[in-house]
């Protein structure tokens, strides 16, 4: 199997978040096919070390600092940064980037909430509206969110961030359903997945040969979302 239909060679990718986990993975990914990819993180020197590490491997991968719960960082990322390393066409966009506050709903504070809600889900959305044009221009633009299965079943301690990934569903979280039972005892895969496992399929979404597939949201989660209810 092979061909321009399953490659991503000649095409730019943003990937947010991308020095470590599951970010880190998607870079490799994307790269590793054919990409010239851009990210971001917070920590200046994790991102240095990382873009040392892809120099070596001869991935065209470049990186810039940037906190995604400020919207003026965000449109300097995207209206310079990357504009200005695409010549104004991107056509692959990864929400990745996410952060977690791990205490009982009770517990959070204003700045907690504020804080994940900002980084979550103001930020995507905002990421989007300001890559419009640079996806446009490119002729073939994909955009794919990195989501959690938190914003579908409950999951103890994360309510807050929940609502940050599926909002519909924050009746769950709320409720008392808690117990002390072992989230890997409800994943018929018996482990939890690894940061490439991820990657994979967001590489092939992001492929001429996904083209059609739009609108979807795929559970990439060892079975976990149809046996957990």
């Amino acid at each position: 199997m092979g061909g321009p239909k399953w490659s991503l060679n000649g095409m730019t990718a943003l990937v947010t978040g991308g020095s470590k986990g599951i970010g880190r993975a998607i870079v490799e990914e994307l790269a590793g096919l054919g990409a010239r990819v851009h990210t971001c993180a917070r920590n200046e020197k994790e991102l240095g070390d990382r873009l040392q590490e892809w120099k070596s491997k001869g991935f065209d991968v470049s990186g810039s600092v940037c906190d995604l719960s400020s919207s003026s960082q965000r449109i300097k990322l995207v209206l310079e940064t990357v504009a200005s390393a695409f010549d104004g066409k991107l056509n692959i966009l990864v929400n990745n980037a996410g952060i977690g506050v791990f205490k009982k709903c009770l517990d959070w504070s204003p700045e907690d909430y504020s804080s994940v809600m900002a980084t979550n889900l103001v930020a995507p959305f905002h990421l989007c509206q300001l890559a419009h044009p640079l996806l446009k221009a490119s002729g073939r633009g994909s955009i794919v969110f990195i989501s959690s299965t938190a914003g579908l079943l409950a999951i103890p301690f994360v309510s807050g961030y929940a609502t940050t990934k599926g909002i519909l569903f924050f009746r769950w979280l709320l409720a008392p359903r808690f117990k002390s039972v072992s989230i890997m005892s409800r994943v018929p895969a018996e482990r939890m997945a690894e940061p490439d496992e991820i990657s994979s399929v967001v590489a092939f979404l992001c492929m001429p040969a996904a083209s059609y597939i739009s609108g979807q949201v795929i559970a990439v989660d060892g079975g976990y979302s149809v046996c957990g209810f």
